[in-house]
Formats: structure tokens, C-alpha cells, sequence
């Protein structure tokens, strides 16, 4: 699986490098900001793009941007930043581009086991959602309108259906019964303008819209 890393810290970025190549990632092009990411992505075609957030020459979105350029391009092209930071302003339209899918947003401070993070690159090159829970909780903060017409436990169960959750694995996360699961999603998607359905990923796709549109 081709891999383009984008990070403007040297170690960081070689031993992230090293890393995916011994978990079976090819890293066809290593690079240091967010111009020399689009110009890699358009040589080598990868599967797979992970990037910082702030890197040169301003260290403020630059490489969230080129994310969202990248994913604009190319829907089906999996993402994944990876930051010690949660960017607002791009990380909705980020988390929402290409349907909600192949798309990760990680905090580099809560990545504590090697091989879950790996596992949460292969989901996102496979179409998956992955979007560390702080994430959820910061965006999901912002806003008060809406979402200030939730409950707690409705806040908690929409949090969890932003990353991707089913019913059933939001069941067990906060012991209650599937139904009573199913209740406060429909509870929710109805509190929030937003059409009920089955789909994981539309579910997701919903959310999202919903913060980018609150961006």
C-alpha cells in the first residue's frame, strides 16, 4: 500500500516512516509541507495520505489545507491527519469530504498503541471513518445551537455515532440496550433536522455536514 507522509519535524517523520514500513506501508515520498504534499500525491498516486496540520511555511493549517484540497480533487483518496491539535476552521469540511469516508483525524498526544493505529490506517484506506474522541468532543463544543437542544446522554450517543459507531457497539460502550440506543439516535437526527437511517456511514456523513456547516 503506497503511502504519502507529510510532516516538517525530521525524527517525527523518519520514524514514522519506519514504522509504516514495518507494518507493510510503502512510503513512496516523505515531505515537509503542504505544496510538496499535493506535488507528491500528483507523482506517485498513493492510497493512502497521512499529514501533520501546522507545518511550513506559516505552521498554522497548511497541511489540514492541503488535505481538504487533496480530498476535493480526489473524494476517494484516504486521509488521515495526524496533529496534537484540532484545526476548526478545515477539520469539518475534512471530516465531511468524499461522503464522511476513507478520512481520519488523530491526536498525536492519544495515539498510545502502535498497532491500533495501524489498524485505524488500514479502516480509513478501506473507506472508514476514524475520529479520535477528543476531536468529537472539542468540534461538537463549539457549537450551541442545535446541539444545546440535546440531552446529556443524547450529546454522548451523537458523539459516539461521529466516529463511526453502530447501535450495537454504542450499546455496549455505554451499557443500555440496542433499543434504547436506536431510540436516542432517532431522538438525536430528529432534534437535529436530520433524516433517520440505518447507514453507519450516512450517519456520519451527517454529523459532519452539520459541524461544517456550523464552522
Amino acid at each position: 500500500m503506497d503511502v504519502v507522509l507529510a510532516e516538517d519535524g525530521v525524527l517525527l517523520r523518519e520514524g514514522l516512516a519506519g514504522l509504516l514500513e514495518r507494518f507493510g506501508f510503502r512510503v513512496v515520498a516523505a515531505v515537509g509541507d503542504g505544496e510538496a504534499l499535493v506535488r507528491a500525491v500528483a507523482v506517485h498516486r498513493p492510497q493512502l495520505v497521512i499529514t501533520d496540520i501546522r507545518m511550513p511555511p506559516g505552521f498554522t493549517d497548511e497541511g489540514l489545507r492541503a488535505a481538504v484540497r487533496l480530498r476535493r480533487e480526489d473524494p476517494g483518496l484516504a486521509v488521515v491527519a495526524l496533529s496534537q491539535y484540532v484545526q476548526h476552521g478545515y477539520a469539518a469540511e475534512l471530516l465531511a469530504s468524499g461522503d464522511g469516508r476513507g478520512v481520519g483525524y488523530l491526536l498525536k498526544d492519544r495515539v498510545v498503541d502502535v498497532t491500533e493505529f495501524v489498524t485505524s490506517l488500514r479502516r480509513v484506506v478501506g473507506g472508514g471513518t476514524v475520529i479520535d474522541p477528543d476531536v468529537v468532543r472539542r468540534l461538537l463544543g463549539r457549537h450551541h445551537d442545535p446541539v444545546a437542544r440535546l440531552s446529556p446522554r443524547e450529546r454522548e450517543v451523537l458523539g459516539l455515532v461521529a466516529q463511526g459507531h453502530s447501535n450495537g457497539a454504542i450499546a455496549r460502550i455505554l451499557v443500555l440496550s440496542e433499543a434504547a440506543v436506536g431510540k436516542h439516535v432517532g431522538n438525536i437526527l430528529a432534534k437535529l433536522d436530520l433524516p433517520p437511517d440505518d447507514n453507519i456511514n450516512r450517519r456520519v456523513l451527517a454529523v459532519l455536514t452539520y459541524l461544517k456547516d456550523q464552522a
